[in-house]
């Protein structure tokens, strides 16, 4: 089992406080007959009468190295390979990356963050890791 983000617990709180359910924790997918993933958590929120909720899978991310470029080419390949997993096997889910606001406001201005996430059509929530409170959701 891979080490949960050091943010884990902010943005699973920041989850329940705006009405998610935490379904999995992680969330364990396999694919094939060799690959198995783990994305941190899975979540639903039932939306009015609906007997089925809004699904979503969230991949935790703190940027905490020296490096902004690396923690991102990281969390770029995870994402798209989860996402491929997702669309294979839980299509209804839609995938996010959670970011803190500090990495969002400092990194995520610039160009090549902006052009892969426009390129990729990446899903982000922008967490505060001290307030555990979701500032924004970007699809």
């Amino acid at each position: 089992m891979s080490a949960r983000d050091k943010f884990h617990d902010a943005v699973k709180h920041a989850l329940e406080k705006e009405g998610w359910q935490i379904t999995h924790d992680p969330l364990r997918i396999k694919f094939g007959e060799e690959d198995k993933i783990q994305i941190d958590l899975g979540a639903e929120k039932v939306l009015g009468a609906e007997k089925e909720g809004q699904k979503i899978a969230v991949e935790i991310k703190s940027f905490l190295s020296d490096s902004a470029v690396f923690d991102f080419h990281l969390a770029l390949g995870q994402f798209l390979n989860y996402r491929l997993v997702l669309e294979a096997t839980e299509p209804e889910r839609i995938l996010f990356l959670a970011v803190p606001n500090y990495t969002y406001e400092s990194f995520f201005y610039r160009d090549l963050p902006q052009a892969a996430l426009k390129k990729y059509q990446i899903n982000l929530i922008i967490y505060d890791p001290i307030n555990e409170v979701n500032l924004q959701w970007i699809k």
